[in-house]
């Protein structure tokens, strides 16, 4: 992926993005467990501690193996086509039993039961960390709404208007990679008088990490910080905040 050079004001915060405490490691967003090899260059990076930068490994591992299980069906390493799942799955057999005991086969459809919490630690660390990237706004409360859901989970409408790129009612920060990001197009209009009529479009679209693995959208519309993620073009996440 092409990166952009982040030209905030760097004084605005300089702390672990998730706790705020002292950035003395660097931390990928998206952890490179939800990418597969070879890695897209210049993948976003922010500040975080050591203690919050191991403390997710776990989780991570949880989730990323959730998602290819509720895709594929099956927690049999040998049937996954991501290495780095099937080599988790493989390695710890408590993991892989945990996911077995989830799995639900009801009107010949499989689903699998989340464990909420770590599915939730892992999301919000995800969405923080591009606020932080994309907007150079620290979340340090939390957010107004969490929600997540299969992409086929929702209907029409509900996808829809998640896939939509909202407008930025707001610049937010200036110089942010946001900022950078954002397109003007020039529609013509006709009015109900018959006239002719210019209209500016702003567009802030997805920023694609990594095709069919991992994408998002960061926001700022209406005094509100939206962030959107996909994993693996199956799980739909949205984490809003209030200014």
């Amino acid at each position: 992926m092409d990166q952009l050079r982040d030209l905030a004001d760097d004084r605005l915060f300089r702390g672990c993005v998730y706790c705020g405490g002292t950035p003395d490691t660097r931390d990928h967003v998206p952890s490179k467990i939800f990418l597969d090899e070879p890695f897209p260059t210049e993948l976003p990076v922010v500040g975080a501690c050591k203690e919050c930068n191991n403390g997710f490994s776990g989780d991570e591992e949880y989730v990323a193996c959730l998602v290819e299980c509720a895709l594929l069906g099956t927690v049999v390493p040998e049937l996954h086509r991501r290495e780095k799942v099937a080599k988790i799955l493989k390695h710890s057999p408590a993991l892989q039993a945990r996911l077995a005991a989830a799995r639900n086969d009801a009107d010949e459809q499989v689903s699998y039961s989340v464990e909420s919490e770590r599915l939730r630690k892992v999301l919000l660390k995800l969405t923080k960390g591009h606020a932080m990237f994309e907007l150079s706004w620290f979340a340090d409360k939390e957010p107004a709404s969490l929600w997540w859901s299969p992409l086929v989970s929702l209907t029409e409408e509900q996808c829809s208007a998640f896939e939509e790129a909202p407008s930025p009612s707001m610049l937010g920060e200036i110089g942010s990679r946001a900022t950078q990001r954002i397109t003007v197009l020039q529609a013509k209009l006709i009015g109900s008088d018959g006239r002719e009529y210019v209209a500016n479009l702003v567009l802030n679209d997805w920023v694609d990490v990594q095709e069919d693995r991992y994408r998002y959208l960061a926001t700022d519309r209406d005094g509100s910080i939206r962030v959107r993620v996909v994993l693996g073009e199956y799980l739909a996440c949205e984490a809003v905040w209030e200014r």
